[in-house]
């Protein structure tokens, strides 16, 4: 059992989101109790829910701590002094290495087992992981655009086109597909959507 009680607040969280992602991940959430969750991580029913008001604030929780490890390559500080390239590589390959993490494709896989069932889970899970690097990723090329880096009619589109020709790889993860090298399919992505909207 993890040492909940004994962390600091934040390390605490840490070990809390980790451990519940875990019995999300062997359970399913529709089996997933808060019990069980607690007899992993130890704690109460009531910091739980103060914390995060119910098992799908939770599970939100879980995937809104995955999309900021995400979105933390296109923060603006690490932005500055990179051209497109390097920043749509540098973000590429976090997006790979998350989509291809153990956490990532069980958050996948309860997505879409649970898609049917819990609608709002799935919805809620799209609009707070990949919903959010999509969008954070197309207000990047947005800028480069104002810049005169690039020329698109449509940012946000462009920006889907990436992140999905890197998700394809995750989609190959979880069913036990060989993939290609991560760094192979990320230049090829970076060489797709570049050269496709650069000023001709």
């Amino acid at each position: 059992m993890a040492e909940v009680g004994l962390a600091k607040p934040k390390a605490r969280r840490e070990v809390l989101l980790h451990a519940a992602a875990e019995v999300f991940f062997e359970q399913g959430y529709a089996a997933t109790s808060i019990d069980a969750i607690i007899e992993r991580t130890g704690g109460s029913k009531r910091n739980i829910y103060n914390e995060f008001g119910n098992k799908e604030g939770l599970f939100a929780a879980i995937v809104d701590q995955s999309a900021d490890q995400l979105l933390s390559t296109l923060d603006v500080e690490r932005l500055e002094g990179r051209d497109l390239e390097e920043t749509l590589t540098a973000f590429g390959k976090h997006l790979m290495d998350l989509y291809t993490s153990p956490s990532v494709i069980g958050l996948y896989r309860i997505a879409i087992s649970e898609a049917h069932r819990f609608p709002s889970l799935v919805k809620l899970f799209h609009e707070q992981g990949p919903g959010r690097a999509t969008s954070r990723l197309a207000e990047v090329l947005e800028a480069a655009k104002e810049r005169g880096e690039i020329h698109s009619d449509n940012c946000l589109q462009v920006s889907r086109h990436f992140v999905g020709m890197i998700r394809d790889n995750l989609l190959q993860a979880i069913v036990g597909i060989h993939r290609e090298s991560a760094n192979g399919s990320v230049v090829s992505a970076v060489d797709v959507v570049l050269n496709g909207i650069r000023p001709r």
